[in-house]
C-alpha cells in the first residue's frame, strides 16, 4: 500500500507558501500548489486535498512528493516538458532576423509573415514566434529628427535652463501657433455608445473653414492665454503678444519660448519687440518642437475636444476651444520638465552616431 509522503515545513517555507496561497497577483497554478503543500503538512489525504481544491489526487501527489524531494525549489519551477525540438525554427531564425532587420522584399517596404514565411521556406506561424520573441514589428515605425541647428547646444541649454531654473521677478511663457484648425461636421449623426459596442463616427465629413489658435503656457501656475484669428502672419503675432502684455503683470519680465517660424523673426515683430524691452525671445533649435511644453497642451485639447468633435461653422469651434481653455484656467495646471540638458545631449550624439554609420541611399 502506497503511503502519501510526510509533509513538515519550516516557519520560513510555512510563511512563503502562505503568502503564495493568498496572493493576487499569485499565478494561479503556484497558488493551488501552495494551498496542497499547505494542506499536506496538516496531516490531510490526497484524496480529500484533491475534492477541497477541486483537482485530481494524481496532481496533489504529484507537487506533494516535488515539496518532499526540493523544498520550496521544487514546486516553484515547472519541470520541463517532453516535446520535438522546434528544429525548423533553430536552423531558420538567424535568417528571419538578418532578412527583417537587413532587407526589404520586392516591390514592398516591409515584411509581412507571408511574405517572409514564403521566402524561408516556412510556416507562418514560425515567422510569428521569431518576430513575436525577438521583439520585431515590421508593420510598425516611429516618427524622429534629429536636428541640424548649428547652434543646437545653446539654444537647448536656454531653453531647459528656463524650464528648470526660471529667472526671479520674471514670467515664463511657451508659445506657439496651432494653424488650420477645421471646423469638421460630419454627414451623418453619430451612433452612441453602449456596452459591447463603440460610439461611431461618419469617415467623411463637411468642411466649414478653419481657424489658427495662438497660445501661451504659463510654466508656473499653467494658465493658458489664448486668441483664435483667421491667419498666422505676423501681424496676427504681433496682435497675440500685445495680449499676453495686456494679461500678465506690467512690473514682471517675459520670456517667451518660441519655434523658428519666420513669423516670430519678422522685421516688423522684431521693431515691436525693441518697443517693449520686458518681452525676452527665446528660440527652440530647428525641428525640435518637442522642447516647447505648449506643444504637450496642444495635444491634449486635440485629444479631448477638437478630434472628434462636430462643428458646422469656424464660430462654434472657436466658441468650444474658449470653452476649454476656459475650464483649464478655473484650475490650471501646469507640466514639469525633469530632463537635464546634459542627458539629452547625450541622448542626440547617440542618435547622431547612429545615423553616422546608416550607409546613404
Amino acid at each position: 500500500m502506497r503511503v502519501a509522503k510526510t509533509i513538515t515545513l519550516s516557519a520560513k517555507e510555512r510563511a512563503t507558501l502562505t503568502k503564495w496561497s493568498r496572493g493576487r497577483s499569485t499565478p494561479a497554478r503556484l497558488v493551488q500548489r501552495a494551498k496542497i503543500i499547505l494542506a499536506a503538512a496538516e496531516g490531510r489525504q490526497n484524496k480529500d486535498i484533491a475534492a477541497e481544491l477541486g483537482c485530481t489526487k494524481r496532481t496533489v501527489g504529484i507537487w506533494r512528493n516535488r515539496f518532499a524531494a526540493e523544498g520550496i525549489a521544487g514546486i516553484e519551477q515547472d519541470a520541463p516538458r517532453p516535446g520535438r525540438r522546434a528544429v525548423v525554427r533553430e536552423e531558420k531564425e538567424a535568417e528571419i532576423i538578418r532578412k527583417t532587420t537587413q532587407e526589404t522584399p520586392p516591390h514592398a517596404t516591409q515584411w509581412s509573415v507571408r511574405t517572409m514565411a514564403k521566402a524561408m521556406g516556412v510556416s507562418k506561424d514560425t515567422v510569428r514566434r521569431v518576430w513575436r520573441d525577438n521583439g520585431l514589428k515590421p508593420h510598425r515605425t516611429k516618427s524622429f529628427k534629429v536636428s541640424n541647428d548649428p547652434n543646437f547646444v545653446e539654444k537647448l541649454v536656454d531653453v531647459v535652463g528656463l524650464y528648470l531654473d526660471p529667472p526671479e521677478h520674471a514670467l515664463v511663457l511657451s508659445c506657439d501657433e496651432k494653424s488650420q484648425i477645421q471646423a469638421l461636421d460630419r454627414t451623418q449623426k453619430s451612433l452612441p455608445m453602449f456596452p459591447g459596442r463603440l460610439k461611431t463616427m461618419t469617415h467623411d465629413y463637411k468642411r466649414h473653414g478653419t481657424t489658427t489658435l495662438f497660445a501661451a503656457l504659463e510654466l508656473a501656475e499653467g494658465r493658458i492665454i489664448a486668441e483664435c484669428m483667421p491667419r498666422h502672419r505676423h501681424q496676427e503675432w504681433i496682435k497675440f503678444l500685445k495680449r499676453i502684455d495686456a494679461e500678465t503683470p506690467p512690473d514682471l519680465d517675459l520670456h517667451l519660448i518660441v519655434d523658428n517660424y519666420c513669423t516670430h523673426k519678422h522685421s516688423k515683430v522684431k521693431s515691436w519687440l525693441q518697443r517693449h524691452p520686458r518681452f525676452h525671445m527665446h528660440f527652440t533649435p530647428t525641428s525640435s518642437s518637442w522642447l516647447n511644453m505648449i506643444e504637450r497642451w496642444f495635444r491634449d485639447i486635440t485629444q479631448a475636444r477638437i478630434r472628434n468633435g462636430s462643428f458646422r461653422s469656424v464660430d462654434k469651434l472657436e466658441r468650444a476651444i474658449r470653452d476649454y481653455i476656459d475650464h483649464h484656467n478655473a484650475n490650471p495646471t501646469t507640466f514639469v520638465w525633469t530632463k537635464k540638458a546634459a542627458d539629452i545631449l547625450e541622448k542626440v550624439e547617440r542618435a547622431r552616431a547612429a545615423l553616422n554609420k546608416i550607409p546613404s541611399e
